[in-house]
């Protein structure tokens, strides 16, 4: 139960978390540096020297440095709508937290296990975390989870006292090492990077005819679109995307939304798909899209009667 309050504690996607508190306190957020959302008109150098200063200025106030137990970000936003965090950026708050002594923590369950092209996504970036945290594609389907960590932190605890019920379960754990072979076996590190740039191509060139994709980005396998009205990041387009959704389920495709107003697609599909079923797959969600735009641009011209 513990572990479930600081979970629900932590995220900040609020429809996870309604009427489930109350919450551990002593959480402090600060907004993940996303360009496009919060660039306002600065170059990407400047914005990102803000944000760093923004860090720097939290522990003096918001919280004092010496109080923080540790910093916890995703090296790419899951739900938040798959936002790689800049390079520069996250080698700063790697640097602050060793000059302050404090533990740097990377969530890497959406993002770990080749879906990024590589084995963690902070190996894009040569920052090893103090602690990192992984799930889903590490058990192949079956339920698993872990935590990797220094030597000297992970040993920090007593024995005795964190485990769970399930903690090394033995069938979870032979499909873990099972996943893992399979992985390194078909290379999907690699296979990742295929999609990835399939994907961002695909989307990129639909950009051209649907001017409400504002921005297409990602890592690896795990690319995003963010669709808003009129080029601007303050004005989520999400009744477009929510739209675009049921109308791709009906032809055959699931996909799911991200960002906390629900604009984002994101696209996880299997690293073992094929390039002939990834290709329909996006020609379906391609055909979706422009389908509805030209409905909606269709109803959105006037009609002149005469009398």
């Amino acid at each position: 139960h513990g572990r479930t309050l600081l979970g629900m504690s932590l995220t900040s996607k609020t429809g996870y978390k309604a009427g489930c508190g109350p919450f551990a306190p002593e959480i402090y957020r600060l907004p993940f540096p996303n360009f496009f959302r919060y660039g306002n008109g600065l170059t990407k150098d400047a914005y990102v020297q803000q944000e760093i200063q923004r860090f720097r200025d939290a522990l003096i106030n918001l919280v004092p440095a010496q109080d923080v137990a540790a910093v916890l970000l995703e090296p790419v936003q899951g739900e938040g709508g798959f936002v790689p965090v800049p390079p520069e950026y996250l080698a700063a708050v790697q640097q602050i937290c060793t000059e302050h002594g404090i533990l740097l923590i990377f969530d890497e369950v959406q993002s770990g296990f080749c879906r990024t092209g590589k084995w963690a996504a902070f190996h894009h970036y040569g920052i090893v975390p103090d602690l990192s945290t992984w799930a889903k594609s590490l058990g192949g389907g079956l339920p698993i989870s872990a935590v990797l960590g220094r030597a000297e932190v992970m040993d920090g605890a007593k024995p005795g006292t964190l485990g769970g019920t399930y903690g090394g379960n033995p069938v979870a754990c032979a499909a873990a090492l099972a996943a893992i072979e399979t992985m390194e076996a078909l290379d999907l590190n690699a296979r990742a990077g295929e999609i990835g740039r399939i994907v961002a191509e695909r989307f990129s060139a639909l950009r051209a005819r649907c001017p409400l994709i504002g921005d297409v980005r990602g890592l690896g396998a795990m690319i995003a679109v963010e669709f808003v009205e009129d080029g601007d990041p303050n004005r989520p387009a999400s009744a477009f995307v929510k739209e675009i959704l049921a109308r791709a389920l009906e032809a055959g495709v699931l996909m799911i939304a991200a960002g906390s107003a629900g604009n984002v697609i994101r696209v996880l599909s299997p690293l073992v798909i094929s390039t002939d079923e990834l290709s329909r797959g996006l020609d379906i969600v391609e055909e979706t899209v422009l389908s509805v735009w030209t409905n909606r641009e269709a109803k959105a011209v006037p009609t002149t009667v005469r009398v």
